[in-house]
């Protein structure tokens, strides 16, 4: 739980008032590699803290797996639209490795952001921060090349290499795999 409290504390502090109701809504999951934490076509239910381990969202098009995020140690993940639109997801949250999960429900974080400015402060911050990361991601793909998309990963998750499929990080990248090894190989 210290994990999962000092992220919190780095988005958007909270004081001991909202921080322990807020706190102990959080469950904790031990899953499997392989585990599937959300199904196609079901609604998102929760916002998870990966704190040790690795999550791929993804989803299918024409009959392909397509990456969309990878959620490795300390960071939040959630499939935004389902969750906050109520509405069933595309996407498809899988464990890579056995991984250690936090998760808060929606309605226990929506009757707590209504409780306390505190939490509805963190919650505005967490929505910020994932569409920025969403906006870097769009323009990554829009404005760099492959090798300078390859190189920008590999500054900001160095251990993705030991620990991700190279099949998984291409279709990230938007890449194929053979782009993939082209770059790697320096060719």
């Amino acid at each position: 739980m210290d994990t999962l409290q000092k992220a919190i504390e780095n988005i958007s502090p909270l004081s001991a008032q909202s921080a322990g109701p807020f706190l102990e809504a959080w469950k904790h999951w031990s899953f499997p590699k392989d585990q599937v934490l959300l199904r196609e076509h079901t609604v998102s239910d929760y916002i998870y803290f990966i704190k040790k381990g690795v999550a791929r969202i993804y989803y299918y098009k024409n009959n392909k797996e397509i990456t969309e995020w990878l959620a490795m140690d300390d960071q939040f993940f959630l499939s935004i639209t389902s969750f906050f639109q109520r509405q069933p997801s595309h996407l498809i949250i899988q464990a890579l490795e056995p991984s250690e999960v936090y998760g808060i429900h929606h309605n226990d974080l929506m009757k707590l952001a209504d409780e306390y400015h505190e939490v509805e402060r963190l919650l505005r911050r967490m929505v910020t921060t994932s569409l920025i990361l969403s906006q870097i991601r769009m323009d990554s793909i829009q404005f760099e090349t492959a090798h300078q998309r390859y190189e920008r990963l590999l500054q900001t998750s160095p251990q993705i290499i030991q620990r991700v499929p190279l099949s998984y990080i291409a279709s990230f990248l938007g890449i194929t795999l053979e782009t993939l090894s082209r770059i790697r190989s320096g060719k």
